[in-house]
């Protein structure tokens, strides 16, 4: 995600000419790698003790993931873009699709507008975009793989005529086109389908047979037949996780069980947010795989009642804690699942079981955490030890969410 790399750059002008790197949770792996970087044949998802000396070389700037500035960052861009349409939709941290509606009959030349675009979002946020337009979700992304990967476009590409789709589609392998990954890209590969062009060419029906109603989306798309609408362009997740490794390993059961209770308050909250129940809930916790004796050991706790309230996924932990820990491991990872997702308005509660959840406490703490900030309120059992928060050995200043990061300027 090079997002991450370029969000490093807004409030250091110092490191902007130079190449960038972001590292994953912990400083584990190479998660974001800016362009210049890049041509560096530096390695996605390398581990970082390996590229280690690579990195030094070349005086590559390491930092560690700041979310929170990223977080930040994202939003102020996302409001910038919105300005430009009449209908937004934000898709992840660094993409946005844009509709038009009342603004069609105003443009007259798509790639000004593009570009009118990008000068904005860099001027107010000094962040890179880049901007494709087309007739379909499925296109416009085309467009916008162009506009970044692809010589020719400098920031901005159009598929606004027959010709323009078939020379970028040309251009573009399976696997860059949205949806389609490496095993759908090698299998279409054995049916001599290498270019966005060639799939566009196939049958959408045997493309079904074959694959998938998506792959059969897809094709569509590529042609200008509009299939998806923004529902299932995000769709709500089928499973929430929240896992993570930590800063040191674990060894205390009350350290280990706290870690997990912590995780089901992210995975709660995840489902509250999107309206969702869960019936069950996947505990799990493991040492590394680099030690002499490996262990994992995982329970799947299903509840009476589809439930999204922490409160009662919290004492779902606590019932099966002495079936997971077992003393003298060095416990490394850990994380919960919620599965089997339904939605909260087609609940269909339980004769014989009496449901525990209590929506208004729920509520009430969504509603301060969302006011005063994150964990602002949260069980006692989820409480954090900063002896095993996340390494972040190269994280930057968090330059707009915490008052003492906030940057200064001296005038004389």
């Amino acid at each position: 995600m090079a997002f991450y790399a370029s969000a490093e750059k807004v409030f250091d002008p110092a490191i902007r000419s130079k190449p960038v790197v972001v590292l994953t949770n912990n400083d584990g792996c190479i998660c974001a790698v800016c362009p210049i970087a890049r041509r560096l044949n530096i390695p996605k998802f390398a581990p970082y003790f390996k590229v280690k000396q690579l990195l030094a070389q070349n005086n590559v700037v390491i930092r560690s993931s700041n979310y929170e500035l990223y977080a930040d960052l994202s939003d102020k861009m996302m409001n910038v873009i919105g300005r430009f349409c009449d209908v937004q939709h934000v898709y992840s941290i660094d993409e946005s699709f844009l509709h038009f509606n009342g603004y069609t009959p105003v443009i007259n030349d798509w790639f000004a507008y593009g570009h009118t675009i990008r000068r904005t979002v860099w001027r107010e946020t000094k962040l890179p975009v880049g901007v494709g337009f087309g007739s379909t979700a499925t296109l416009a992304k085309a467009a916008n793989h162009a506009a970044k990967k692809l010589s020719g476009f400098n920031g901005v590409a159009v598929i606004n005529c027959e010709a323009s789709r078939k020379a970028i589609l040309q251009r573009m392998s399976c696997q860059d086109i949205w949806g389609i990954g490496k095993r759908l890209a090698k299998k279409l590969k054995v049916m001599n389908i290498h270019t966005a062009w060639q799939l566009a060419q196939q049958n959408p029906n045997s493309m079904r047979r074959a694959f998938s109603v998506v792959v059969e989306r897809t094709v569509n798309e590529l042609n200008g037949i509009p299939c998806l609408n923004w529902d299932e362009v995000r769709q709500d997740k089928r499973e929430i996780f929240s896992t993570r490794s930590f800063g040191e390993r674990i060894y205390e059961p009350t350290a280990l069980k706290t870690a997990l209770i912590n995780h089901v308050t992210v995975v709660a909250s995840k489902l509250r947010k999107q309206k969702s129940l869960t019936k069950q809930l996947y505990i799990f916790a493991a040492s590394s795989s680099h030690e002499n004796v490996f262990y994992k050991k995982s329970y799947m706790y299903t509840f009476a009642s589809p439930t999204n309230d922490t409160c009662v996924m919290a004492s779902a932990v606590s019932q099966v804690f002495e079936q997971i820990y077992q003393p003298g491991i060095r416990y490394y990872k850990c994380g919960v699942g919620a599965l089997e997702l339904i939605a909260q308005q087609f609940q269909q509660d339980d004769l014989f079981n009496e449901r525990t959840d209590n929506p208004p406490l729920m509520n009430c703490l969504d509603a301060i955490n969302k006011r005063y900030g994150k964990g602002m309120l949260s069980l006692a059992s989820s409480k954090l030890n900063e002896g095993w928060h996340m390494n972040r050995n190269f994280l930057s200043p968090q330059y707009t969410t915490r008052w003492r990061d906030i940057p200064k300027i001296y005038c004389e």
